[in-house]
């Protein structure tokens, strides 16, 4: 016996992330220990999927967590993974593992941010970046592509500006097209259109070249008449079990050069944080 789905259940939703990964059913089916046939009457709405067989099929679709419990829900059952705020008392282990991640970077930059890149947390290499920016910018909440992107924000001291932005932008879009966020597609929309600083984008006058030559793409930011160069990682956390931790990203920003570590090292202990 079947159970006729709406055609705005979870079949629709599921047929939409199937096809937005470029998974043919049958594909689909071999990864989920399930058939084609099954997988079509799921998306045409002739069978409910079983609580267990949604979260399978998610898991090989590569769904975000939130939208998983946006597809649990379309099919009649309660929401699997909670939206824990990092302010609550069962947060306190994991707010105090990324402060002293973030120490650890030092005197390096690094941050974190959550999934429409509202800033959570930073370290005092950030604090370093941002001195000088209007108070409209640095009012919380912070977000770390408007303060980046903004023509009065950082966009006037990134020398490669067109290149970080173009980067920048591209992330997002990849995110987009990850996940039905209309908060990330709106703060796109918003950043994107930001006009580009006359001064944004001169290129630095670093001698040769080829002296140091970079392996990813570097930030070349200005501080207090000197260019630093850093190059971004980005971390998650694996196997997360909560809507809040499954959307923070750790971005810390490393040397590029040796002409940066030097500069960042002594400013730190001239600050007495060495």
């Amino acid at each position: 016996m079947t159970t006729v789905v709406s055609g705005t259940g979870v079949g629709p939703l599921l047929r939409g992330w199937r096809e937005r990964r470029g998974v043919s059913q049958l594909e689909l089916a071999l990864r989920a220990d399930s058939s084609a046939r099954h997988i079509s009457f799921i998306e045409t709405g002739r069978s409910r999927p079983s609580e267990e067989m949604i979260l399978r099929l998610a898991e090989h679709l590569e769904v975000p967590v939130r939208e998983r419990n946006a597809l649990l829900l379309a099919a009649g059952y309660a929401p699997r993974y909670a939206e824990t705020s990092l302010d609550d008392p069962a947060m306190g282990p994991l707010r105090e593992g990324m402060e002293r991640l973030l120490q650890g970077y030092e005197p390096y930059p690094a941050i974190v941010v959550d999934g429409v890149y509202t800033v959570v947390a930073a370290n005092q290499g950030i604090a370093m970046l941002l001195e000088g920016l209007p108070e409209h910018l640095l009012t919380p909440p912070l977000n770390a592509m408007r303060i980046t992107l903004h023509p009065e924000g950082l966009a006037g001291r990134i020398r490669n500006l067109r290149e970080w932005r173009g980067h920048l932008l591209a992330q997002m879009e990849r995110q987009i097209a990850l996940a039905r966020s209309k908060p990330l597609r709106e703060l796109y929309d918003e950043v994107a259109a930001y006009p580009l600083p006359e001064t944004g984008g001169v290129p630095a006058d670093r001698g040769d070249p080829t002296a140091y030559p970079y392996f990813a793409l570097p930030l070349q930011i200005e501080h207090d008449g000197h260019v630093l160069s850093f190059v971004s990682s980005i971390s998650t956390f694996n196997t997360p079990m909560d809507v809040t931790v499954a959307e923070l990203a750790i971005e810390s920003f490393l040397p590029a050069d040796p002409a940066t570590v030097k500069y960042c090292q002594g400013l730190a202990a001239a600050e007495g944080r060495a």
